[in-house]
């Protein structure tokens, strides 16, 4: 009996550090999926840029100083002295986030001899003008903004906010006539003289 009561003792014993184990084999297994999950980096949801019909750009003449305002439409070209602008594509971004105006571009040099020389191939970036500007030596040439987003102005636009209709004008409610001026006063009628004070006839033995 001594025997088998120590075996039980023993069997409890051993399924308390069982379940103890398994216990802390969670918990350190739910600890490091959280040490996962904060050294993930957190990407913000960005929303799909908007696409633009016209390219903007700024070209300086370096040697008079003249700086040209260029509204160039995608895939058209524009000339600009010795060089040839071309916007592939001209993205931007809504107006509740970050500012990020893009425009992938491709610029060409017109050679004396009439032959042209691509000298850029790349994306411009209006915030950062400089980033990855045009090399040469006389022409400059940079993106500032975009213009006419395609499918119209996005609804997250203030420009796009249509005015709100104004309600429908009640019925109009009969004016009341004007009342009529009041009637000018009367004059007052002069009061009647007194009446003549009858003379009593003298007695005639009063009259001498």
């Amino acid at each position: 009996m001594a025997q088998i009561r120590g075996l039980e003792v023993r069997g409890t014993m051993h399924g308390k550090g069982t379940e103890r184990d398994r216990r802390f084999a969670k918990h350190a297994v739910l600890a490091a999926l959280s040490a996962v999950a904060l050294a993930l980096p957190v990407t913000p949801v960005h929303a799909a840029a908007i696409k633009n019909e016209v390219a903007v750009f700024a070209a300086l003449d370096k040697v008079t100083g003249r700086i040209q305002h260029l509204e160039i439409p995608i895939n058209q070209t524009v000339e600009f002295g010795a060089l040839r602008v071309t916007p592939r594509v001209c993205n931007t971004r809504p107006l509740q986030e970050k500012p990020d105006t893009a425009s992938f571009v491709e610029v060409d040099e017109v050679k004396l001899t009439g032959e042209q020389q691509r000298i850029f191939t790349g994306w411009m970036f209006a915030e950062s003008p400089g980033l990855h500007a045009v090399e040469h030596p006389v022409f400059d040439v940079w993106l500032t903004s975009c213009k006419m987003p395609i499918g119209g102005v996005p609804a997250e636009s203030a420009e796009n906010e249509a005015p709100e209709e104004q309600p429908e004008a009640a019925a109009a409610e009969p004016v009341p006539a004007p009342a009529p001026p009041p009637a000018a006063a009367q004059p007052a009628r002069p009061a009647p003289p007194p009446a003549a004070r009858r003379q009593q006839p003298i007695l005639p033995w009063l009259q001498r």
